[in-house]
C-alpha cells in the first residue's frame, strides 16, 4: 500500500513539474524583447520573405509608438502614408530607384515619411534659429527612430530608403504641398541574417569635457 501511494506521488510530482515546464516555455517564447536586444538585432533589411505578411492593425500599433516620439513643442509634425495594396506597393517600387526596388520587391508594407513645414522651430510663427525647419526632420527623424525600433520589437525588419522621387510620391499619395517628403521605410520580415556591421570607437564620435 505504502508503494502504491508513493507511486502515484511520483507520478504526480512529474506531471506537475512536466506542465510547470510547459508553461515556463510558452511565457518565455511570448517573453518581450530586452530595450538592448531591440537595439542589437535591429538591421537595414535588403531582402525580405515573400511568405510573412503583416496585416494593417499591426501597422497601426506600430505608428500609434511613433506618437509618443518627442518633438518641438509636441507640435508632432511628422505624417505617414501607408503603402499596403498590391496595386499601392508596385506603385512605390517605381519611384525608390532600381537598386531599392530589388531589394524591396517582397516588402509588404511601404511607409512614405513627412513633416509638416512652419511648425518644428517656429515660434508665433516665426523661425526660432539658424536651422528653421530642419527641425522639422529632426523631428521626423525621431519618430521614424521609434518606428523601427517598434517595429524591430514587434518581430519586424525595416529599410530606410533617401533615393525616392519625392514629386511622384507626392502625386501618388495627394501628399499636400506643406509636407515636405523625407523617406521611404520598407517593412517586412527579414529573408535572411545580415551581417553585424563594424561601429566607429566611441572616443571618435563623443568628447567628454
Amino acid at each position: 500500500m505504502k508503494q502504491l501511494i508513493f507511486l502515484c506521488a511520483t507520478m504526480a510530482l512529474s506531471l506537475f513539474g512536466s506542465c510547470s515546464s510547459e508553461k515556463e516555455q510558452a511565457v518565455n517564447e511570448t517573453k518581450s524583447p530586452s530595450f538592448d536586444e531591440v537595439l542589437l538585432s535591429r538591421r537595414s533589411i535588403r531582402s525580405y520573405d515573400a511568405t510573412k505578411k503583416i496585416t494593417e492593425a499591426e501597422v497601426r500599433e506600430l505608428l500609434k509608438a511613433t506618437q509618443e516620439a518627442p518633438s518641438w513643442a509636441n507640435q508632432q509634425p511628422t505624417k505617414y502614408y501607408v503603402a499596403i495594396s498590391q496595386e499601392k506597393l508596385e506603385a512605390v517600387q517605381e519611384l525608390v530607384g532600381e537598386k531599392n526596388k530589388s531589394r524591396i520587391a517582397n516588402a509588404p508594407v511601404l511607409i512614405l515619411s513627412t513633416f509638416e513645414k512652419g511648425k518644428s522651430g517656429f515660434f508665433q510663427g516665426n523661425q526660432t534659429n539658424e536651422i528653421g525647419d530642419g527641425w522639422g526632420a529632426y523631428d521626423n527623424g525621431l519618430s521614424n527612430c521609434y518606428l523601427i525600433l517598434k517595429a524591430r520589437a514587434m518581430g519586424f525588419d525595416s529599410l530606410i530608403m533617401g533615393m525616392r522621387d519625392s514629386e511622384q510620391l507626392r502625386k501618388l499619395f495627394g501628399v499636400p504641398e506643406n509636407e515636405t517628403i523625407m523617406a521611404v521605410i520598407a517593412l517586412g520580415y527579414r529573408a535572411e541574417e545580415p551581417t553585424y556591421p563594424n561601429r566607429r570607437d566611441l572616443d571618435e564620435i563623443a568628447k567628454f569635457f
